[in-house]
């Protein structure tokens, strides 16, 4: 049974069933337990099979949202798990709550991870936790509702790309000599790299970078045998939401869709299990599109 609908007000919007949420603000980086409703992060009907069994995964942005479900799922899987987050400590906390009820050994990072020194360290606290890294998932974002360019800060430009992509470059960087033929590397891009965003011009020129760092790096890391690819999300119900969008628009968050509605985290989760999996082991420099039906160009 699918567990999304009965946490949606129905309505019926020129004769289509759209999925509504209740208008809500937050501050950034924004917290799961203030969401009206809460995300749904675990599918209770998936069961693992055991496809990471003695892996260790480092996932950025893994205290909530998308990077929280597929946490929760490589831990059904048999993975063992470091999450990076910023400074939410309480999601942080019932994350790996959750990791260690499904069996699996959860290091919480509470780092900033634009800077260098925070990156490399993560990685070297995931080594030295586990004793190895097969798995890296870059997923921490920001993002700022801006009606124009001419609204966009120095300080907001660098603060978006130095969150959303120079830190990719960095943990890429500091993981690597770590990394191992089969490991496999996959960065959270955006449906707004494809289609781009009238209020969200940075965020999707970043998103736009994610892509193309994916797929020439995938090509620069194939020798090795280390898979490098990324899952490019629609709108998702996340902390990020209230905390970045106007309440108008958190309340019709994803009606636009084709399915109507937002994606809930667990439903994004599968794509991150796959790619990080031998099932994908052919599949180097994609990205899967997990976007409620938009036709994105790839």
């Amino acid at each position: 049974m699918n567990p999304v609908y009965p946490f949606y007000k129905k309505e019926t919007v020129c004769k289509e069933q759209v999925f509504t949420f209740p208008p809500q603000q937050q501050q950034l980086p924004g917290l799961e337990s203030l969401m009206n409703p809460r995300p749904i992060s675990e599918n209770p009907s998936v069961q693992g099979s055991g496809r990471l069994h003695g892996k260790t995964a480092l996932i950025t942005g893994g205290d909530s949202g998308i990077g929280k479900a597929a946490a929760i799922a490589f831990a059904k899987e048999g993975a063992d798990i470091a999450i990076a987050y910023l400074s939410e400590r309480s999601d942080a906390e019932e994350t790996r709550q959750r990791i260690e009820q499904h069996g699996g050994r959860c290091l919480l990072i509470e780092t900033d991870l634009r800077h260098k020194a925070n990156c490399i360290r993560s990685v070297q606290d995931t080594v030295r936790t586990f004793g190895k890294l097969d798995i890296l998932i870059n997923n921490h974002t920001v993002q700022y509702s801006r009606n124009s360019i001419l609204d966009i800060t120095e300080e907001q430009l660098y603060n978006v790309f130095q969150t959303n992509i120079i830190s990719f470059f960095f943990l890429i960087q500091a993981a690597l000599p770590h990394l191992s033929p089969g490991s496999s590397i996959i960065n959270t891009a955006s449906v707004v790299a494809f289609e781009g965003h009238t209020l969200l011009i940075d965020y999707s020129a970043t998103k736009g970078a994610v892509v193309s760092l994916t797929r020439s790096l995938a090509k620069s890391l194939a020798s090795q045998n280390i898979r490098v690819n990324c899952v490019a999300p629609g709108p998702v119900w996340t902390p990020l939401i209230p905390a970045s969008l106007p309440p108008n628009m958190v309340s019709t968050f994803g009606a636009d869709t084709a399915l109507g509605r937002a994606a809930q985290p667990y439903e994004l989760a599968a794509a991150y299990v796959y790619l990080a999996s031998g099932d994908s082991s052919y599949v180097t420099g994609e990205c899967i599109h997990v976007n409620g039906g938009a036709m994105a160009a790839t």
